[in-house]
């Protein structure tokens, strides 16, 4: 099994917590990348950053003085977001950290396809980023195939905790051996079942801790998640889509 998830925009310079393990596997694409903003101007880094001015300000200074080999910090503790903070890895024990190390995987508009404890450097570059590399329209074009034949090198079973515009990345290029199995976490309101933005990433987060405490390998254990008030719900479910709903 594989679990992949999503960056987070806000990110932390932490050297000291926790050794880096690597570097990431797809260095050489993210120099290119590296390359290619850096010859952008400062207006229009904002563009694609779509951002205020003070975080463009700190992002091109970051890019001037970024080395991709040294000062790093772990990936999975890199991240500052919603997610990172209900996982809190920070606080993980030994077991559970060699438990994502070898299952858990970033996916990255920047750097591709993380570990856990792959160096890493405070960077902006979200996936559905429009930036033109190499030939490539965009980011999902210039990743192409690649994560998704990273993954299906590893394993037959990928539980999908990516927002959409990451899971994008590698879904539609997963071969027919492997099984994607995406997971839901929402309310019922009236018929409808209703994802809220917030919530789910805390039950992302929350899930990965989950997983790592339990040591859980198999497909049909995730559906004993029930953190946070979610429980599975079998009829709304399906072989390949599992669905949590909060509440009674």
């Amino acid at each position: 099994m594989r679990i992949i998830i999503s960056p987070a925009k806000k990110m932390q310079v932490d050297t000291d917590s926790l050794p880096i393990q690597a570097l990431p596997d797809f260095l050489p694409e993210t120099e290119r990348l590296l390359t290619a903003l850096r010859a952008m101007s400062p207006k229009e880094l904002q563009t694609l950053w779509k951002c205020n001015d003070a975080i463009a300000a700190l992002n091109v200074e970051r890019l001037a003085d970024m080395d991709l080999r040294s000062g790093l910090t772990p990936a999975i503790l890199s991240y500052e977001g919603i997610q990172y903070q209900y996982m809190a890895p920070g606080v993980f024990e030994a077991g559970q950290y060699d438990f994502i190390q070898e299952r858990l995987r970033i996916v990255s508009g920047f750097y591709g396809l993380l570990r856990p404890f792959d160096g890493v450097t405070p960077y902006r570059l979200e996936m559905q980023a429009k930036l033109a590399v190499d030939g490539c329209k965009d980011l999902y074009a210039f990743w192409g195939g690649k994560l998704a034949r990273r993954l299906a090198e590893e394993t037959d079973f990928v539980l999908d905790l990516a927002s959409r515009e990451y899971s994008r990345a590698v879904e539609p290029y997963l071969p027919k051996t492997v099984r994607l199995a995406r997971c839901t976490f929402g309310e019922r309101q009236g018929s409808k079942i209703v994802e809220k933005g917030t919530m789910c990433k805390m039950a992302r987060g929350q899930m990965v801790r989950w997983l790592a405490e339990n040591n859980v390998t198999k497909a049909v254990d995730i559906r004993e998640f029930h953190d946070l008030g979610y429980h599975y719900d079998p009829a709304e479910s399906g072989e390949n889509h599992c669905v949590f709903i909060k509440g009674a």
